[in-house]
């Protein structure tokens, strides 16, 4: 049996991933005990990441890598060498090119005598090479202390191309003393660059995730928890000074940018890392991630002596229809404006939360009471986003999201305060990998309120996984039985799918 069908039977079965994935070297002080990761995937070129550990590693270190069109490798098309310094934590972010567009490869690392698990990827599809399909999955919210990480052990067995990792990779908190969770967060509160690092390397050290990491490229972008909760610009949950809180952010960019698949130019200038891209699917799609923290305004109306999220009622909070107030920021808005297909049959936008209006007061009793943080924090920036969309042209566009640690399935509308309002646009938002959730009667109660909302379970952790071809997108909601079992089945509690031409998800 080939080794993929083997590491997919495995899986299946309940095996550890690091069982199946382990390098050759399995001592103490073995050096790659982080995985190895792709990401960022070009129909020539693609980004391939590691980082060593161990003792007394010294501050440079030669890493040589190489790429098979096999997975013994004897059919070697692309080499190289990296310097890992002790500077960007012995991270190594090599970037292969000239490679053939549209298929899988095999890589691995080798450094001072050891090598690392083998890694599987694959570049994205030329338009011309009329790509038929694309299978992906998207992810979000894997806090390291509220449960195991089942999920990524059923997406490392799929046959996926691409996986979207949409923000909160880790979460800076410390776990609380009076916590009985199996799993505890390493250390405090994440405030210096060594904090980051060790965070990242905690979760990185998890059997699944790493087999997750190795099974498919990823596109990633950050949410909150990478830097500090519920943060915009320049300011803090807890407004620290202003200069304070920029050397947190800059240690925190610069520990995600290590620990990631980024290319070299990604690399953080200070606070500030370039998130926001798009990428082409072949002739299918156009996938475009979004930033939704770097340059966004504050968030309307907080609570007295905190920034960050508020729940409002819109007549208490005329700043939230302020139209100078955006998500994005000014510039990162004229981009997106840009950067929608109108040749592609699918418009993919890969963005942190849930876009859709979510009206947590009942009608009758107001105009309506929003949550700050997200979407409907900014209003006018959303109708502004899927005005610009129209405006553009963009074909079949679907928002995809994470963050509120729910499954959700929602039509988008400009106006949603007219019924008969078109929809513009799906949307599909991820439950946590791990993260807690609301009470689902609590969601329960608010959804008739919503109308646009045709699915709404946060008592789940999982994922979504999709199937996109030109005529439609088809969408599983997938769902963890056991939080707190590694080996735990995951459950189908939902199928949609869109026809192109036809904006909305329709329950399957």
């Amino acid at each position: 049996m080939p080794r993929r069908r083997l590491l997919q039977a495995a899986l299946a079965a309940g095996a550890a991933p690091a069982l199946l994935l382990r390098h050759a070297d399995a001592s103490p002080d073995a050096l790659f005990t982080l995985g190895v990761a792709s990401g960022s995937p070009l129909p020539e070129s693609l980004v391939l990441w590691t980082r060593l550990m161990g003792p007394a590693l010294p501050d440079a270190v030669t890493v040589h890598w190489e790429m098979a069109e096999d997975e013994q490798f004897q059919r070697v098309v692309a080499r190289g060498s990296e310097i890992a310094r002790a500077s960007e934590a012995h991270s190594v972010h090599a970037e292969p090119a000239g490679l053939k567009p549209g298929r899988w490869y095999w890589y691995r690392f080798m450094a001072l005598g050891q090598h690392s698990p083998t890694g599987r990827t694959r570049t994205a599809p030329t338009a011309s090479a009329g790509a038929e399909r694309l299978r992906f999955a998207i992810a979000s919210c894997q806090r390291w202390d509220h449960g195991e990480y089942a999920a990524w052990r059923e997406i490392a067995s799929q046959e996926l191309d691409l996986l979207l990792f949409l923000g909160d990779y880790i979460y800076e908190y410390a776990t609380p003393a009076s916590s009985k969770a199996r799993r505890r967060h390493t250390g405090g509160l994440c405030r210096t660059l060594d904090d980051y690092r060790q965070r990242y390397a905690q979760y990185k050290q998890d059997p699944h995730l790493q087999a997750a990491h190795a099974s498919a490229p990823w596109i990633l972008t950050w949410d909150d928890h990478e830097v500090d909760n519920d943060w915009a610009g320049t300011q803090s949950q807890s407004l620290d000074p202003e200069a304070e809180f920029l050397r947190r952010r800059a240690a925190a960019a610069q520990a995600y940018w290590e620990h990631q698949p980024f290319p070299k130019a990604a690399r953080p200038r200070g606070p500030d890392m370039r998130i926001h891209a798009s990428y082409d699917w072949g002739g299918l799609a156009r996938i475009i991630t979004l930033d939704n923290r770097q340059w966004r305004a504050p968030q309307a109306c907080p609570k007295p002596g905190r920034g960050g999220s508020n729940t409002v009622d819109l007549q208490d909070c005329p700043a939230l229809l302020d139209p100078r107030r955006s998500l994005l920021g000014g510039a990162q808005e004229q981009w997106l404006r840009r950067a929608w297909d109108r040749e592609r049959p699918w418009n993919l936008l890969a963005q942190q939360t849930l876009m859709a209006r979510m009206n947590w007061q009942d009608p009758a009793e107001g105009p309506g009471r929003h949550w700050t943080d997200g979407w409907d924090g900014y209003p006018l920036a959303r109708e502004r986003l899927l005005r610009d969309m129209q405006a553009a042209g963009a074909r079949n566009p679907v928002v995809l999201g994470g963050d509120v640690h729910a499954h959700y399935v929602a039509e988008l509308k400009a106006d949603y305060g007219d019924p008969k309002a078109p929809v513009l646009a799906s949307e599909f938002c991820g439950t946590s990998i791990s993260s807690h959730g609301m009470a689902q009667e609590r969601l329960d109660q608010v959804l008739p309120w919503n109308p646009h909302i045709k699915l709404g379970r946060s008592d789940r952790r999982g994922y979504m996984r999709f199937e996109l071809s030109a005529q439609r997108l088809e969408a599983e909601l997938r769902a963890v039985d056991e939080p707190w079992a590694d080996s735990s089945p995951l459950s189908s509690m939902a199928r949609f799918v869109v026809q192109a031409g036809r904006p909305g998800a329709q329950p399957v």
